[in-house]
């Protein structure tokens, strides 16, 4: 046997330990594939908008290319804390430590080779899935066919054989560096009582407990300026938590006696303060990765949610026009607007109004006042419920959207209500309505009492169309007539919404596809981390069971083990993530709640899916040698 050979022998013989990094690095090198694919698609060539969808793409497979980098040197850190002992024994045969490093050095090269190839694979087998997929979300002008992808294939195969080569070298250069000794001996050293710092321990808490307060107590622009002082206490604060705190929490709980002798908690928390040390740079690792993804994806999909209210909220009518007092085009338009409508075949019904602005009293600025029958004419084609104003009563209409309007919508009734000088009206309640275009609140009176009103400060016509009919016709439509009447008059909601999605599309697309990426680098550091003392859980577990541990028992000691490493650094993340969302939507004025619930939930429900999967693969791993 050649010492090529001996070093794919060991490849396939720990192919336990290599199979989640193998199976990630695929993963990460399909993904490169994929943007690749689309960066070199010959429909993405033409306008300036498929461009830039080409240029988002770029920007990810570049992001995608230096986090594989860390990825995969982390990786390869954890492949040699769990060889120590094959490192030992192989020294004790002769090996020398540069026949180490070359062995290491093949290794990876073997891994990374089949791994890049395994990767553009899988995604020439989904290319054509994907690409119907993208060109749905993307909305490009283009239809995106399925070709033969060479160049892609070509940068993707080049640019990771040259990273795992780097990886390769570095991992060489650190095995030179450090004492083999110490990989050697490291699970037979005493690894001392692990200390902790009660400073560290408070300063953790009021880290953390700080820079959730003020995220959640800005507001508006006060959480851009808070941002990077709050990021940076609650990543100290989160390490922090993981080296120290935890650690302290855990020796606090095994000195209650009646918690650490109840059943086999013992066996639980007898060396439990030694896994939170020893786990603590993981499990910050995993937070952090993890609260980008989340952040990420939420964001993006906050802010999404956030663009798509504000273009339906200000529109409750699929065409609208408004006509100001300055306009000469005003009859012109009208009839272009109905007859592009009737040429696209959309059969709608017409309304206008007069918008007047008057001045109130006890406000600075003037107000909308309009009658109670123009209102209810407006509110029969928007699907509105009809009012009925009392002779001198007056209600006061707020805009029914989810964007907060801050103290404009706050306003209160008050007793008495003096418009313009002339009349005085009682208000009678608040309603909220989309009828009208109007963000801010306005006045419905009495027709008697809006007939009595002088001339007003500020006078507009407003026209409004409403169709039911085929949402691409309204498209094409208001494609139509942004063009020729111009998007500063003509209002048509389908088509902006078009506009919108078309332009936040690969946006989205790229920050989910990174999101996922990072979700998964976290878990395979969770596996990496599981598996590197699994040699060390099999001669524990066996000496307990001697003692007479049940295999009912070991299923539930090891179901926590594991959840411990799986959801303390996922609930920490899951925390982050809700805080950071939270202040998202102080930003933007906006509850994301629904976002956040969505966003978290599939990530939980991810995790506790792949936590079921390692649990059962790891129990029978455990179980076998016993």
């Amino acid at each position: 046997m050649t010492f090529r050979q001996f070093a794919v022998n060991n490849v396939l013989r720990n192919i336990r330990l290599y199979a989640a990094y193998f199976l990630s690095s695929t993963f990460t090198v399909m993904v490169f594939f994929t943007f690749s694919v689309f960066m070199f698609h010959p429909a993405l060539n033409g306008t300036d908008m498929n461009q830039n969808v080409a240029k988002g793409m770029m920007t990810a497979a570049i992001i995608i290319y230096v986090f594989s980098f860390f990825f995969v040197l982390y990786s390869m850190g954890s492949f040699l804390q769990s060889r120590k002992k094959e490192f030992g024994l192989l020294m004790m045969q002769g090996m020398s430590t540069g026949q180490i490093r070359t062995m290491v050095f093949l290794e990876n090269m073997f891994i990374g080779f089949f791994a890049t190839l395994g990767g553009i694979t899988v995604g020439l087998v989904f290319t054509k899935f994907i690409l119907l997929i993208a060109e749905n979300i993307l909305i490009i002008s283009t239809a995106l066919n399925f070709y033969i992808p060479w160049k892609a294939m070509m940068l993707t195969f080049g640019s990771f054989i040259v990273l795992f080569f780097i990886i390769s070298i570095s991992v060489s250069i650190v095995l030179r560096s450090k004492k083999l000794i110490h990989l050697i001996q490291g699970n037979k050293r005493s690894k001392g009582d692990p200390k902790t710092s009660r400073l560290l321990t408070v300063i953790a808490a009021v880290l953390l407990a700080g820079g959730y307060v003020t995220a959640l107590v800005t507001r508006q622009m006060q959480v851009v300026i808070a941002m990077v002082p709050v990021v940076t206490i609650v990543v100290i604060g989160t390490y922090l938590l993981f080296t120290q705190l935890s650690v302290y929490v855990i020796r606090k709980l095994k000195n209650r006696k009646t918690l650490f002798w109840r059943k086999t908690n013992m066996i639980l928390f007898s060396d439990l303060s030694f896994r939170m040390k020893d786990n603590a740079r993981t499990f910050f690792l995993v937070a952090i990765i993890s609260t980008v993804a989340f952040c990420s994806i939420g964001a993006l999909y906050g802010f999404q949610s956030v663009l798509t209210s504000m273009a339906q909220g200000n529109q409750s009518l699929p065409f609208s026009y408004t006509a100001y007092e300055d306009n000469e085009d005003e009859r012109e338009d009208i009839e272009t607007i109905s007859q592009t409508l009737s040429e696209h075949d959309l059969n709608a019904t017409q309304e206008e109004i007069s918008l007047r602005y008057y001045d109130v009293l006890d406000s600075e600025d003037t107000s909308m006042v309009i009658s109670q029958s123009d209102y209810n004419r407006f509110a029969a084609i928007t699907g509105e419920d009809s009012i009925s104003v009392g002779d001198n009563g007056v209600i006061i209409s707020h805009f029914e959207a989810n964007i907060n309007l801050g103290d404009q919508k706050e306003k209160e009734l008050k007793e008495l209500v003096t418009i313009d000088s002339e009349v005085s009206v009682h208000p009678e309640q608040n309603i909220t309505s989309r009828a009208l275009p109007e963000v801010d609140p306005y006045f419905i009176v009495s027709d008697e009492q809006f007939e009595r009103l002088s001339e007003p400060e500020v006078a507009e016509t407003y026209y409004g169309w409403q169709t039911k009919d085929d949402k691409q016709a309204k498209i094409e439509a208001g494609k139509e007539l942004w063009e020729e009447v111009g998007p500063s008059l003509i209002a048509a909601t389908d088509y902006e919404m078009f506009q919108l999605n078309k332009g936040y599309g690969p946006v989205l697309f790229v920050g989910l596809f990174i999101g996922i990426v990072f979700f998964v680098a976290a878990g395979s550091f969770l596996y990496f981390r599981l598996y590197s003392d699994l040699d060390d859980d099999k001669e524990k577990f066996q000496a307990i069971a001697k003692l007479g541990l049940s295999e009912k028992e070991l299923k539930k000691v090891l179901t926590r083990q594991v959840a411990i490493l799986f959801f303390t650094p996922m609930a920490v993340a899951l925390l982050h993530g809700a805080v950071a969302l939270t202040a998202l939507s102080h930003l933007f004025m906006y509850n994301l709640f629904i976002e956040a619930v969505t966003v978290l939930g599939i990530f939980f429900v991810i995790q506790v899916i792949y936590f079921f999967i390692v649990r059962f693969f790891y129990i029978k791993q455990i179980k076998s040698g016993i």
